[in-house]
C-alpha cells in the first residue's frame, strides 16, 4: 500500500497507540477525583500539558485540550465572537479556510455578525493590504489558516500578526492544523492569540487536539459543566487521548528536526515528474507552499475516477479536503484562486508524510500514467 492522503489523516504511530493503551489501563481514574487513582490521572494530565507547552514554546496554562481541529476552530471563533460582541460584530477571514472555519463564521452571520471573506490571489495567498483595508472599528477577530489543506499555500501569518499589533482589541486566530510539524511557526513571535492543532494529522489518534489560547484572551465557554480546562471546555478529560497526542507531537517535532529536508525533496521530485506528464496542471504554488502537499488537475477527467483507479493498485490519494470531498464537484479553493472550471472540477491532492519515499512516488507516477492513458483511450 502507498498512502498519499496524509492531509486527510495519518496512520497512527505504534508507540502513540501504545501510550494510549497504557494510560487507559493504568490511569483510568477521573482527574477531578480526590483519591489516589484520580490524582495519578491528574498528575499525568499536568505532565502532558507541560510537555505540550514546551513543544509549542508557550505557557502551560495556555494549553486547552480538545477533540481536534473542528472543535478548536469553533471554540476560538464562536467563543471570541460571543464574548466580545458588545464591542463589535465584525470578523475577518478568507475564502479558502477549512469548512470548520467557514461554517462557524456563517453560523455567526445568522446571529447578526458581519464577516469579511478576503479573496486570495492565483496562488491562494491573501493580500496584506487588503486585510489592512478590511479592518474596521468594530472588528473583533481575524482568523487565517497557516497552511491551506488543499493546495498547500502558506499564509503570511507572522506579517499579519505584526499588523494586528497596532489593533490590540482585535484577536488573532490561526488554524495551525496542516502546518504543525511541517512548516515552522512561532506562535509567540507571530503574535497569535489562538491556534488550533489536530492529533490525527501528525500520526496521533482521532478525537485529540489542542487549542492554544494566549494568557489574557477571554472567550465565551461553549461547554459548561465542571470547569475543566480552565473552564473553557468542561467535561472529564480524555487522559489517554491527551497522553497519546503529546507523544505524537513530540515524535513529529523530532522527525521534523531530523528530516527537515525530506518532504522538500519528495515535493521537488513529484512536481518535476508531474510536469512531464501531458495534460497535468499543477495547482500548488512553487513558492511559499508547504512541503507535503501537491495539488494538480487533469482537465477532462473526473477526479473520483482517477482516485478509484489508483485505489485498485493500493495507491491512495484524494480530492479536495476530506471534510468537503463528498459535496460539490468543484473545489472552492481552486475557484477562489481564479482557476477555470475544467481545473476546479478535476483537482487531485497528494499529501505526504515523513514516512513516504521517492520509491513510492515513482510507483505512483508510473501507475498514474497508466491510469490516465487507459482513461483517455476509453474517452476516444
Amino acid at each position: 500500500m502507498i498512502y498519499l492522503d496524509n492531509s486527510a489523516t495519518t496512520k497512527p504511530r505504534k508507540s502513540v497507540v501504545e501510550s494510549f493503551h497504557q494510560a487507559a489501563l493504568h490511569y483510568f481514574g477521573n482527574p477531578s477525583s480526590i483519591h489516589g487513582l484520580g490524582q495519578d490521572g491528574e498528575r499525568l494530565l499536568r505532565k502532558s500539558r507541560q510537555q505540550a507547552a514546551s513543544i509549542l514554546q508557550v505557557d502551560e496554562d495556555e494549553i486547552i485540550f480538545t477533540s481536534g481541529g473542528t472543535e478548536g476552530n469553533n471554540m476560538a471563533i464562536k467563543g471570541t465572537a460571543l464574548a466580545h460582541q458588545n464591542r463589535g460584530k465584525h470578523i475577518i477571514t478568507t475564502e479558502i479556510e477549512h469548512p470548520s472555519v467557514l461554517e462557524a463564521c456563517k453560523s455567526l452571520e445568522m446571529l447578526g455578525f458581519e464577516v469579511t471573506y478576503l479573496p486570495v490571489n492565483e496562488e491562494g495567498r491573501v493580500s496584506i493590504d487588503r486585510l489592512k483595508d478590511s479592518v474596521r472599528h468594530d472588528t473583533i477577530l481575524v482568523s487565517i489558516m497557516h497552511v491551506n489543506n488543499e493546495i498547500g499555500t502558506i499564509q503570511p501569518i507572522r506579517e499579519i500578526g505584526q499588523i494586528l499589533k497596532d489593533y490590540p482589541k482585535i484577536f488573532y486566530h490561526v488554524d495551525f492544523v496542516q502546518g504543525f510539524g511541517k512548516v515552522p511557526l512561532s506562535l509567540k513571535e507571530s503574535k497569535v492569540d489562538m491556534a488550533t492543532i489536530s492529533g490525527h494529522k501528525i500520526h496521533g489518534l482521532k478525537g485529540t487536539g489542542i487549542l492554544y489560547i494566549r494568557n489574557g484572551v477571554k472567550i465565551f465557554t461553549l461547554n459548561h459543566g465542571g470547569g475543566q480546562e480552565r473552564g473553557v471546555r468542561s467535561g472529564t478529560e480524555n487522559v489517554p487521548g491527551i497522553v497519546s497526542l503529546v507523544k505524537a507531537m513530540r515524535l513529529q517535532a523530532e522527525v521534523q528536526n531530523e528530516k527537515s529536508n525530506h518532504l522538500h525533496e519528495l515535493k521537488q521530485f513529484l512536481t518535476r515528474e508531474l510536469n512531464k506528464i501531458e495534460d497535468v496542471r499543477i495547482n500548488t504554488p512553487a513558492e511559499k507552499s508547504a512541503p507535503h502537499i501537491v495539488n494538480f488537475s487533469v482537465p477532462g477527467l473526473k477526479p473520483e475516477v482517477v482516485i478509484h483507479a489508483l485505489e485498485e493498485n493500493e495507491i491512495f490519494i484524494s480530492t479536495k479536503s476530506a471534510c468537503s470531498s463528498k459535496s460539490t464537484d468543484e473545489s472552492l479553493v481552486l475557484a477562489a484562486c481564479g482557476r477555470e472550471k475544467e481545473i476546479t472540477t478535476s483537482g487531485l491532492r497528494i499529501s505526504m508524510s515523513y514516512d513516504n519515499t521517492i520509491e513510492e512516488l515513482e510507483v505512483f507516477l508510473n501507475k498514474l500514467k497508466e491510469v490516465l492513458q487507459k482513461l483517455y483511450e476509453v474517452m476516444r
